[in-house]
């Protein structure tokens, strides 16, 4: 009897186990209701929207449960109850979506597409502490969140979704397409591998010892912060220029440090935006994003750059990895930041006529 009485408590206990009582399925069915709220472009000073477009601020969860943040241009003449094909658009490393993103996603939504630009994990709007901490698993499944975002919208064709990284973001919608098949064409511009860049700097310039440096100040940084400290900062764009200032931070200070493309996120502060944290910038070390980039063959890869950007290297390596249908598009004239936001040099006829090609 007393066996009996076990092996049915065991049973009850169980069947418990795989069931859902009404409120918690309630509270995850609303959990999976993203917001929606349009807003007015005159919010946001660092790009223009054309008064064709409805723009929207959106939320919805990664897969680790944490909230990303976006904006969602729609073509005002789009029927709501067709479906249409879509961009995710994310924004050079330590940038907000309200930077270069946001220009890139509202100018292709007056090209004819639904686009969401996104605020990576641990920056601007969405989730994720400690601010501009570096985590690039992270960074690519937020891609892969807005992928799944997108795809379960009743106006969006889950079959014609495509991705376009700018600067660092090339790099994390690379790494997010080798294993997300549903992002079905895939550009990048002014590219960034951030792996390469931190473990080696431009051009192979950095040495191992350096590298081990940076790796051993990293780690001593941990022990402050785990004890309290004061959280310390990295790279990023400096805030003042002088005699010594390198041409390629010159180039950097003239987007993020004047009124061309300065913005600070709701709750940040000035001193620390561009800048990722010390202690968690080494995860960049770990990140190869172009390793069996081959493998996301045959979906279609474009790789814009400028032919005077610093940063094109990181471009004609991808492109030689990668498999067919590929394609290096060289810019006339235009360095790296030159591609954020400088319309007249930004290829979009390229970009459109990529897209439209591929999510036809």
């Amino acid at each position: 009897m007393k066996k009996q009485i076990i092996l049915l408590a065991a049973t009850v206990f169980t069947f418990g186990a795989c069931q859902q009582s009404p409120e918690k399925k309630k509270q995850e069915s609303t959990n999976k209701v993203s917001e929606m709220e349009l807003i007015s472009s005159k919010d946001f000073t660092t790009f223009k929207v054309s008064g064709d477009i409805d723009m929207y601020r959106v939320t919805f969860k990664n897969q680790y449960k944490m909230e990303v943040v976006g904006h969602l241009f729609v073509p005002k003449h789009f029927d709501r109850h067709q479906k249409h094909p879509a961009l995710v658009v994310g924004h050079p490393m330590g940038a907000v979506k309200e930077q270069s993103a946001d220009l890139y996603a509202s100018t292709m939504a007056d090209r004819g597409f639904i686009t969401l630009s996104i605020d990576l994990s641990f920056w601007g709007e969405s989730a994720g502490d400690t601010r501009n901490a570096v985590l690039p698993d992270v960074y690519a499944e937020d891609f892969s969140a807005a992928v799944d975002f997108l795809g379960t919208r009743p106006f969006i064709d889950k079959e014609r979704i495509g991705v376009l990284g700018v600067c660092g973001s090339g790099s994390f919608v690379i790494s997010a397409a080798k294993i997300d098949p549903r992002m079905k064409a895939v550009a990048t511009v002014s590219m960034y591998d951030m792996g390469a860049a931190n473990r080696d700097a431009l051009n192979h310039s950095q040495t191992l010892e350096q590298r081990k440096q940076i790796i051993a100040d990293a780690a001593q940084q941990r022990y402050v912060e785990f004890s309290g400290g004061e959280t310390r900062y990295t790279g990023g764009t400096v805030h003042q220029l002088d005699e010594n200032t390198p041409p390629i931070q010159r180039e950097f200070f003239d987007f993020y440090r004047t009124s061309r493309g300065a913005y600070t996120p709701k709750g940040g502060s000035p001193e620390t935006t561009t800048h990722p944290t010390l202690s968690s910038n080494t995860k960049f070390m770990n990140f190869y994003p172009f390793n069996d980039i081959e493998t996301i063959s045959p979906r279609p890869m474009l790789f814009i750059t400028g032919d005077q950007a610093h940063s094109k290297e990181f471009s004609e390596d991808a492109y030689k990895r990668a498999a067919q249908p590929k394609e290096l598009y060289y810019v006339k004239d235009a360095g790296h930041v030159d591609l954020y936001d400088k319309t007249d040099l930004i290829p979009f006829d390229k970009l459109e006529t990529f897209f439209k090609q591929y999510l036809k």
